[in-house]
């Protein structure tokens, strides 16, 4: 962002946001700016009138929807970077800018392998917004490449990759789709169904109770009971029928009813796994007998 080196750290920062919000949801207010850092209306049209002035191509004013929308011409004025993005997508923080300061304390983590697109990350993104469907191509395990018409309603992280929550109009049926395997995504005209939108994904709705243990091969429970915290000998969870499988498989819980996995693969163990009957994503849990799943498509 070169050419306002001069702005105030305050402003780069409000900048970032305005930019952020307007690429990844497709809209913009000024009372975004205002609720997001507590400033002044006076403020929040300054901050837009600055942004125009140093990007005038990138966003224009739709009277209708009485905001702001980045143009096809758009070109971010900060380098989106994935991590934050994701963790603001995520969690409504991690605003996108990269500010260059120290750490507090030397921490250091696996990383990611996997990282997908921004611009096609925005593209989803704005079709959730705007309850959109979506053409995509999508580059499938199971049967290659192909175009798809989906309607993206979530996104979500299994710990190791991002995909998106869609409901598949050509299977009439939601499913998941890994982010980073669609390789291209347009929008489709017209309005999506009431049956298509994430209020009808009964497998997200769900809430499913998880009871994990140490696994009875272990030797040393204690030891498992101290690194999850647990009480009485067990963590209670909860999870979306959609996502549990990629938590057991995440933590690789032996998820069998006489706990036959190997203990020193799997640490834990799902005490209650007749909480999965129904759960579509149990495919993925370590152990569980394999239904047909709606799963890496």
């Amino acid at each position: 962002m070169g050419k306002a080196l001069d702005m105030s750290q305050t402003q780069r920062e409000r900048l970032s946001f305005l930019e952020l919000r307007a690429f990844f949801t497709g809209e913009l207010r000024r009372g975004d700016i205002e609720a997001r850092f507590g400033v002044k209306p006076a403020a929040a049209s300054r901050d837009l009138g600055l942004y125009r002035k140093i990007a005038p191509t990138n966003l224009d004013y739709d009277p209708a929807g009485r905001c702001y929308r980045p143009t096809e011409a758009f070109e971010p004025l900060h380098e989106f970077h994935a991590e934050r993005v994701l963790a603001w997508l995520l969690q409504g923080f991690g605003d996108g800018l990269e500010l260059g300061l120290g750490q507090a304390a030397p921490c250091e983590g696996p990383g990611r392998l996997i990282k997908p697109d921004m611009g096609l990350l925005a593209t989803i993104t704005r079709a959730m917004r705007a309850k959109r469907a979506l053409e995509v191509s999508y580059l499938s395990l199971s049967s290659g490449l192909s175009r798809r018409e989906i309607v993206p309603v979530a996104l979500a992280d299994n710990g190791l990759r991002w995909h998106v929550r869609a409901y598949d109009r050509g299977r009439e049926r939601f499913s998941d789709f890994v982010l980073t395997r669609i390789a291209k995504a347009g929008m489709v005209e017209g309005t999506v169904a009431d049956r298509e939108l994430l209020p009808a994904d009964e497998q997200w709705a769900r809430i499913v109770d998880l009871e994990l243990a140490p696994h009875p091969g272990i030797a040393q429970p204690k030891a498992i009971e101290a690194d999850y915290g647990m009480q009485d000998g067990m963590l209670m969870i909860k999870a979306r029928a959609a996502l549990a499988g990629y938590v057991l498989r995440r933590w690789s819980i032996d998820s069998t009813a006489d706990h036959r996995l190997d203990p020193t693969s799997h640490q834990l163990w799902l005490r209650n796994p007749q909480a999965l009957y129904g759960v579509e994503s149990a495919a993925l849990a370590p152990g569980y007998a394999k239904t047909a799943a709606a799963i890496d498509v």
